[in-house]
């Protein structure tokens, strides 16, 4: 699944921010609510850069301009500030990359780091600043089976439980990196998930985001 077209460098990053409890939280607002979302400390890169980023304001404004029920909702392309109706996006960033940290499975209410393909991004490094949220849907036993054997992977007992008790979509598995997930405000995903769109998967009213450090 091609989430973005991205080319760009590496930046150097040299901070964290985090509570007493060495936990960061960053808030996504929007007109259907606020998701809080907890920042993995496994996934150092994506972290502060998500952090940095949002300190700058880089996300205020921007849209969540690709929307899939079932499957997930993407934003963080700075192109979709102040964007046209049926203008192309999913092509802006801040002009790097980043190195891919994989690992984390793809539960409902994670976020992830879009990237571009495999054909051209054959190390899988992601997005400088676009993200996703999955949406995605409960797993059966045969389906979970079927993802094992295709990533030629293993879910322990618990995140089998997870993928078919809360949903998600396990097939980006070991694909692309999760760095985070929604710890309150999930509902916020099935509203914006269940907006009208148009052809190319863009809401037919903006779905602006504000993004800030707990």
């Amino acid at each position: 699944m091609k989430f973005v077209y991205f080319l760009g460098f590496v930046l150097s990053l040299s901070f964290l921010s985090c509570n007493s409890n060495g936990v960061t939280y960053a808030q996504i607002e929007t007109e259907f609510g606020n998701m809080k979302i907890e920042l993995y400390n496994s996934t150092p890169i994506h972290k502060e850069n998500f952090i940095k980023l949002a300190k700058e304001g880089f996300y205020d404004d921007l849209l969540f301009h690709r929307i899939i029920k079932g499957f997930m909702v993407q934003g963080g392309d700075p192109d979709s500030r102040n964007a046209k109706p049926g203008q192309r996006l999913g092509v802006g960033g801040p002009g790097y990359t980043l190195e891919a940290e994989i690992g984390a499975p793809h539960f409902k209410g994670t976020l992830a780091a879009a990237r571009q393909g495999d054909h051209a991004n054959p190390e899988k490094r992601s997005s400088g600043s676009q993200f996703y949220i999955i949406h995605g849907e409960k797993q059966t036993d045969q389906m979970l089976a079927s993802a094992e054997n295709r990533k030629r992977i293993k879910y322990n007992d618990a995140q089998r439980k997870r993928y078919k008790e809360q949903g998600g979509y396990p097939s980006l598995d070991m694909d692309y990196t999760v760095f985070g997930e929604v710890v309150s405000g999930l509902d916020v995903v099935d509203k914006i998930a269940a907006v009208q769109k148009d052809g190319s998967d863009r809401p037919l009213k903006d779905v602006k985001m504000k993004v800030t450090i707990l």
